[in-house]
């Protein structure tokens, strides 16, 4: 199944990503240090947005950056260009094809602002417009449903973090490289995961929830789910959840929860415990914390040791796993999701 095949690949791409673009970013980190910038805005659609929402909280957390997420479409269908000179500019696409993509890099360079593709393909029109180009060397991805592409973007903003920080330290690349090896163990729970999509397979309709770094997990997990196991999944921060769509909770309706060790642990915990000894509904948990994980009904453990800010790196490959799984549950084909096409071109 090529799918698998591309979910089980993502431990050696990681690797192979690393080792190859390690000196490319450091030097883009250098050369941006002559380059002043007070704040990022980032281009995105699909998957890719899940990565721009991910580099949300690393730059701004870990640089203090403000980090606006583009709207394309005020360049492509307007004709506007906000100015954006005192800006970094990030394009974010697997396939670098995507015209409003490209347009809003292109606007940012035009008027100065420095420019970066992050994309699986270099020779791509993303990749032409940016001043500097991540190439994410997934090989090709055959899947319709992107894997081992967005956990390589993920990489790719985790690795230019490194880059942009004056404060990068021993401890951050050596948690980099393990990445390889946490997203090897990470696989390890598709058994798991099988069992626990055969009792979900009735189930239509679905919330995910996360906090924080993992709000770009929810929000992937839940589009896997809707593009493949054609499950209406409701991605939300579990501080919003409780801002009305709590309601929706109900039998048919089970809560799919990321709840990483960290400073966003103890809310999502508190969400679980009420979902438990409140309203008796049903939580699948992936988590690295063992107390966490006798909340839910289904526990999918993590591998430890991962901080927090890389986490969802590792953390949505069993949101992968078990989408794929739940839609060969559901009698579907995960390799042909309805009405969809591998390369989207939004204008």
């Amino acid at each position: 199944m090529t799918l698998r095949d591309e979910i089980l690949e993502q431990p050696a791409v990681a690797e192979r990503f690393l080792a190859a673009q390690a000196e490319t970013v450091a030097a883009i980190g250098d050369a941006l240090g002559s380059r002043g910038f007070r704040y990022v805005v980032i281009a995105a659609r699909g998957t890719s947005d899940h990565a721009a929402i991910y580099a949300q909280y690393v730059l701004g957390v870990r640089h203090g950056l403000t980090v606006g997420l583009g709207t394309p479409s005020v360049v492509s269908l307007y004709g506007a260009a906000p100015d954006v000179r005192d800006a970094l500019v990030i394009g974010i696409s697997q396939s670098g094809q995507s015209p409003d993509i490209v347009a809003v890099l292109a606007a940012g360079r035009a008027q100065g602002a420095p420019t970066i593709a992050i994309t699986n393909e270099p020779a791509s029109p993303l990749a032409r417009a940016a001043d500097w180009t991540i190439a994410l060397g997934a090989g090709p991805e055959r899947a319709v449903a992107a894997t081992k592409t967005y956990t390589t973007e993920l990489l790719a903003v985790a690795l230019l973090s490194t880059a942009l920080s004056k404060r990068s330290t021993r401890a951050d690349q050596a948690a980099l490289a393990a990445i390889p090896d946490k997203i090897a163990t990470a696989l390890e729970t598709e058994a798991d995961i099988r069992r626990i999509a055969a009792d979900q397979a009735g189930d239509s309709r679905a919330l995910v929830v996360a906090r924080g770094y993992e709000y770009a997990t929810a929000r992937e997990w839940a589009l896997k789910l809707k593009e493949l196991a054609h499950v209406f999944a409701d991605p939300y921060s579990s501080a919003d959840v409780r801002h009305g769509p709590l309601a929706l909770v109900d039998a048919g309706v089970p809560v799919l929860a990321i709840a990483r060790t960290g400073a966003a642990a103890a809310d999502v915990v508190a969400l679980l415990e009420r979902l438990r000894d409140e309203l008796h509904a049903q939580s699948m948990v992936v988590s690295d914390d063992p107390a966490t994980l006798k909340l839910a009904t289904w526990a999918v453990r993590l591998p430890g040791g991962t901080p927090e800010w890389l986490g969802p790196i590792v953390s949505i490959v069993p949101g992968q796993l078990h989408a794929m799984h739940l839609t060969l549950a559901r009698g579907l084909d995960p390799e042909r999701p309805r009405h969809l096409s591998k390369v989207t071109r939004t204008t």
